[in-house]
């Protein structure tokens, strides 16, 4: 296996599937990427002055997004590692990079119950539409995950 694709938004589950990506990269002697989106804002119909952050200044905070994921789960440093952080929607961000991917990993947030057996609509569009294989860690009824 060479390359595993991991989604990071800042959320637990995310940070779960890195935990799970980090394990099985080290398994198949895999290299990881990290990918994270931010949405462009737009204003459509506005009559008023908005300021609202560049491209430049949501690229840092969406990188400060992936630093934080790689030190909260800590001891990637025998992993080979890379981030990747793009505009646009997650899923097709997420497809996008998986294009010449082994694996990717994803974690769905899971509300408990039976509304926990759901996936949200990222999820299932990834699914749909990736170009290689899907692992997707959910939450159990307690939303521990696993």
């Amino acid at each position: 296996m060479g390359r595993i694709v991991v989604g990071i938004d800042a959320s637990e589950p995310s940070l779960r599937a890195l935990r799970w990506a980090v394990d099985e990269a080290r398994l198949r002697g895999a290299d990881l990427e990290l990918v994270h989106a931010f949405p462009r804002p737009e204003l459509i119909g506005m009559t008023m002055v908005v300021t609202l952050p560049s491209d430049d200044e949501l690229r840092v905070a969406s990188e400060q997004v992936l630093d934080e994921a790689v030190t909260a789960v800590g001891g990637i440093d025998d992993v080979p590692l890379t981030r990747r952080v793009e505009a646009g929607g997650p899923a097709s961000v997420l497809v996008d990079a998986a294009a010449d991917a082994d694996l990717l990993v994803l974690g769905a947030r899971g509300l408990g119950g039976f509304r926990g057996l759901l996936l949200g609509s990222v999820t299932q569009q990834v699914i749909a539409h990736a170009p290689c294989p899907v692992v997707v860690l959910t939450a159990d009824a307690d939303g521990q995950g696993d």
